[in-house]
């Protein structure tokens, strides 16, 4: 067991292995006193993720450091289990992840044990290519969007994809974050939360703020004047009692519900319409936001998406515009809160 790789790959079967070797346990890492600076080094984890879409960098030279980091890493997932926040967990396993990637760029000797790990199977090939078979790539290729990543523009022989280094090491990115996203929340002991609770609660704060500084209103609410066209026409539709397809409900409600309205004012919006059916509407409008089963609901799709369920209504100028590929980014720009984007944006 290598205890400078276990700690560099937390994630790895052997880090378990390692903190059991030194005689570290849960109940510990949560309570002793032995164990602060692998508490404080979790947190660090999860308020980088939030801040900076990155876990920080810490010396690794002695085999203490090595034990912290190691142990630092499930007092993050319990940190963010115990918030139980879909953006919040997508943006920490987002930050593992991409730690990761960082480091296998200079760790090339590690990537194809790291892929079995994350039940990958790969191999080096002799002109230093890493060969995956098809159904792998295609799982975790699916999120990328741009043309090069589709598998017919692949070097694809017998089953299998021939890649160069930096496009496997982006799969397995995305590999160990849907493994991550997964896994979470763990099932935290009540007596654990208690222990954790000021550790907690600094996440959260930094949380909202987060959520805030990133929503399209600035966490003003919503402007009707700065709704692009065809949420505009959408919601004048509903409004009119126009049977709108699913495609132009989920985009609606999706998007308000990323702007931040309660389910109580999107419910109002459609209560306005003559053939308001309470019950049918409060279903949908639940299941698309979230509400009720613990999630912040879904991302609105973007424009491209839009046009091609023909839901892409009167563009103007700005909808023109090469910059333009989203409706939220359509609100920031016509209410002036031009900031950092969504992660899914």
């Amino acid at each position: 067991m290598d205890s400078l790789q276990v700690s560099r790959y937390p994630f790895l079967s052997g880090a378990a292995e390692f903190a059991e070797k030194n005689s570290a346990d849960i109940e510990s890492l949560v309570t002793s006193p032995s164990y602060e600076n692998a508490r404080k080094r979790g947190i660090d984890r999860v308020l980088s993720a939030i801040s900076q879409h990155k876990v920080s960098d810490v010396s690794l030279l002695q085999e203490y450091d090595r034990l912290m980091e190691v142990l630092s890493y499930p007092y993050a997932r319990m940190i963010v289990s115990c918030i139980d926040d879909r953006f919040l967990t997508k943006r920490y396993a987002l930050a593992e992840a991409s730690r990761m990637n960082d480091l296998l760029k200079a760790d090339r000797d590690s990537i194809v044990n790291i892929a079995s790990e994350l039940n990958v199977d790969s191999s080096i090939d002799p002109d230093g290519k890493i060969s995956m078979h098809f159904s792998d790539y295609l799982r975790f290729s699916h999120v990328m969007k741009a043309v090069e990543w589709k598998l017919i523009n692949t070097d694809l022989r017998n089953g299998f994809v021939h890649l160069d280094p930096e496009k496997f090491e982006r799969l397995l990115q995305n590999a160990l974050q849907e493994r991550i996203e997964s896994e979470l929340p763990l099932d935290v002991p009540s007596e654990f939360r208690k222990a954790m609770k000021g550790h907690v609660d600094h996440v959260i704060i930094l949380l909202e703020e987060t959520k805030t500084r990133l929503s399209p209103t600035g966490g003003e609410g919503m402007n009707p004047e700065y709704l692009p066209p065809c949420i505009k026409a959408i919601l004048a539709s509903a409004q009119n009692g126009v049977n709108l397809p699913h495609s132009a409900r989920f985009a609606l409600v999706s998007f308000l519900n990323a702007l931040g309205l309660t389910y109580e004012q999107i419910i109002g919006l459609f209560s306005q319409s003559p053939d308001f059916d309470e019950s049918k509407s409060s279903y949908q409008i639940k299941h698309i936001t979230g509400e009720g089963r613990g999630g912040e609901g879904y991302t609105p799709p973007e424009c491209s998406t839009m046009k091609t369920n023909g839901i892409c209504f009167e563009p103007d100028n700005l909808c023109n515009s090469e910059k333009m590929n989203h409706p939220l980014s359509y609100y920031r720009i016509k209410s002036g809160n031009i900031g950092p984007k969504k992660d899914d944006e």
